[in-house]
């Protein structure tokens, strides 16, 4: 089997190339395929034939837009063209792997190391540094699949002290509606590939219910009325400049008329629907999410007895 890690430095240098000379940038672009061939020729003679190679620069290729869309939402004090080209293209090949790979052929641990490994080789002084932050925070989001074979030495490391990270606030809702006599749900969709719930963040000093009301109006254009308290859900997340964060969670019980769901303009979500009940449990949702789901259809059921 050809060297992965050589594998992948040749994948990144093609794609510092194909993105130097974009189209929009060069008239004429870039022949991919060709430059690959001649960058393996030059680099890693022998491997011609590596099929890893060609796989995975196919993959970036046809995901870039929606991996770009992911490295917003994880560094959203960078704009993807204020982050270096050697940069962004590693983050590029990590986030494909770790999203869109063959977790039995690649981990999503090792996708993250093999990254990192990339930053500290090709890419400046706090290259490592970044590529680890925003890999890790889109880890955290999907759900740190894997985790239980982090090493013993990982586990014995102290545990973070929560009480000392700083706080962010935000507020959601399960929010549902009557149509045709059957109960539906609106739910939006993630650039990671999840249906979760419509929330948006809680300034210091504001209503919790109040705020979430105002949120959900701007995310999905609903005016909902909220009914109860569902529950809050906090967890430690890794932001690539801030560091550790504690994210807190309110969520909701809230009604709304039906209507069409008018999605704001997001880097962090790219669609938003009504479900009946009976199509959620075959959606890719959030672990965390569905025992608020679950206790939102409980209360609704009673209340329609």
């Amino acid at each position: 089997m050809a060297n992965r890690h050589l594998s992948r430095s040749i994948v990144l240098q093609t794609l510092f190339e194909w993105d130097f000379l974009l189209p929009d940038k060069k008239e004429g672009g870039l022949d991919i395929k060709e430059t690959l061939k001649r960058n393996l020729k030059e680099f890693a003679p022998g491997f011609e034939d590596d099929t890893f190679v060609f796989t995975l620069i196919e993959q970036v290729l046809k995901k870039h837009k929606v991996i770009d869309e992911i490295i917003e939402k994880a560094a959203p004090d960078w704009p993807l063209d204020k982050i270096s080209i050697i940069d962004r293209n590693i983050l590029r090949i990590g986030l494909t792997e770790l999203l869109f790979g063959d977790r039995k052929e690649v981990p999503p641990k090792v996708a993250i190391n093999e990254a990192i490994e990339l930053a500290k080789t090709f890419g400046g002084e706090n290259s490592s540094k970044f590529v680890n932050g925003v890999l890790g925070a889109v880890y955290k989001e999907i759900g740190e699949p894997g985790k239980e074979q982090i090493s013993k030495k990982k586990k014995e490391q102290e545990p973070v002290d929560i009480t000392k990270l700083p706080v962010e606030k935000k507020g959601g809702a399960i929010v549902y509606a009557e149509k045709d006599g059957q109960t539906l749900f609106a739910l939006v969709h993630d650039v990671f590939g999840y249906w979760t719930l419509s929330k948006g963040g809680i300034s210091e000093g504001q209503n919790e219910e109040e705020a979430t009301v105002g949120k959900i109006k701007e995310e999905i254009g609903l005016d909902i009325k909220i009914e109860e308290k569902l529950g809050e859900n906090e967890y430690v997340a890794s932001h690539p400049q801030k560091g550790k964060i504690l994210k807190k969670v309110v969520y909701f019980l809230a009604k709304s008329e039906y209507k069409e769901l008018v999605l704001k303009e997001s880097t962090g979500l790219d669609n938003a629907r009504w479900f009946a009940l009976s199509s959620i449990p075959e959606l890719r949702i959030y672990n965390d999410i569905i025992p608020l789901i679950a206790k939102a259809i409980e209360i609704i059921s009673k209340k329609s007895r």
